[in-house]
């Protein structure tokens, strides 16, 4: 049963990488057990205790693509609880859903980064009385994902790496990736190294890998925007995955779920640790496990160790963070936010990240998530 169940997720989350723009769904829902009383008027539903507390109207959010997959199980399962909510998350970029934030058109936004300086004092402008802050929702590691005819396994480590994506390593058989996977026959072809198009928390993040763990080899600020000269764009992890996917000799970064659900092999990753690391979600939550918070007040920004040497810790992690205001959140839209958001960080919605090839936040973090949401105002 329990193979089953998970096959069954991943065929939805196949079936969500196919939705583009805007995903319109009824819900409304939350498993939160801070004591709320739930449902429609405060009502529990009978579909997996979801509760749906004062929840009603349309709820509109945009951002990352990185966490389209997980939105779209969430809000499949939250339509299922309760009715009379129509729930709208348009999959952009972490960038585009900040800029949305901000210009108030949504009630929250998705963010593989959390906000920066500049971003928390614009979103004062919406947040009457208060701020813009971060909530970590979605874990999962960043696959390097590869197609390559004959080559069904791959390891390379940071500088390699770097020096791929700055364009550096232009050759597939070049020596610093032969000298990583002995007795692998690696062609004489040409390397097409795929990027976002577009402001990218992902992009960000695996920056941040590399200035960490290969400082000497990419000198490049960690920004949402590709800093690299060359390689091939694409839009969203879709459209990078698609590449991959299509493209013999091509290289591409994306969240897990996208190489998953297209059978993308994907890159295991020298630390310098006992042996290479896989891209899955276990590995993954054994880095996120060590992160720290460094937010200030009710902003739960993550510090990630991307350097780690841990066994079995993959280090190319990303953090999904969920924009909301502390204070100041719309009236008509702060009962929806808060139901949706305390399914998500719930115990029921936390579950189905694993099976979607996400990992969870945890748990010591999540319980700060539950309290934060919990006092939204």
């Amino acid at each position: 049963m329990k193979l089953q169940r998970k096959n069954r997720l991943r065929a939805t989350a196949l079936g969500a990488l196919a939705v583009s723009g805007a995903l319109v769904l009824t819900a409304c829902g939350s498993d939160d057990n801070s004591g709320s009383t739930g449902g429609n008027g405060g009502k529990t539903s009978a579909a997996s205790n979801i509760k749906c507390d004062d929840a009603k109207g349309q709820l509109s959010a945009s951002g990352s693509s990185a966490q389209k997959n997980a939105m779209d199980l969430w809000a499949k399962n939250y339509m299922t609880g309760c009715s009379g909510v129509e729930i709208n998350y348009k999959q952009s970029s972490s960038g585009e859903g900040i800029v949305a934030f901000n210009q108030g058109t949504v009630g929250f936004a998705g963010s593989d980064s959390a906000l920066k300086p500049e971003e928390v004092a614009e979103s004062k402008k919406i947040c009457k009385g208060g701020q813009g802050i971060s909530l970590p929702m979605v874990g999962g590691p960043i696959a390097i994902g590869f197609h390559l005819e004959g080559v069904d396994s791959l390891t390379l480590d940071a500088p390699t790496l770097a020096k791929i994506f700055d364009g550096k390593i232009k050759k597939w058989n070049n020596p610093a990736i032969a000298k990583l996977n002995s007795g692998a026959k690696l062609p004489d072809k040409a390397i097409q190294a795929f990027h976002r198009s577009e402001d990218s928390g992902t992009t960000q993040n695996l920056g941040k890998y590399l200035g960490a763990a290969a400082p000497s080899d990419w000198k490049y600020e960690a920004e949402k925007k590709w800093p690299a000269p060359g390689g091939q764009a694409a839009s969203g992890s879709a459209g990078v995955a698609a590449q991959v996917k299509q493209v013999d000799g091509s290289i591409g970064y994306f969240e897990l779920s996208y190489a998953t659900s297209q059978s993308i092999s994907t890159v295991d990753i020298d630390t310098g640790g006992a042996a290479p690391v896989k891209a899955t979600s276990e590995n993954a939550s054994k880095a996120i496990a060590a992160a720290k918070i460094k937010g200030t007040g009710k902003d739960l920004a993550l510090d990630l160790d991307y350097t780690t040497k841990a066994e079995g810790a993959y280090p190319i992690v990303l953090v999904t963070y969920e924009i909301v205001c502390d204070k100041g959140n719309k009236a008509e839209t702060l009962p929806t936010v808060k139901s949706f958001l305390n399914y998500t960080a719930g115990d029921e919605g936390q579950k189905l990240l694993i099976d979607a090839g996400y990992a969870p936040i945890p748990t010591e973090i999540n319980a700060k998530v539950r309290e934060t949401i919990a006092s939204l105002s």
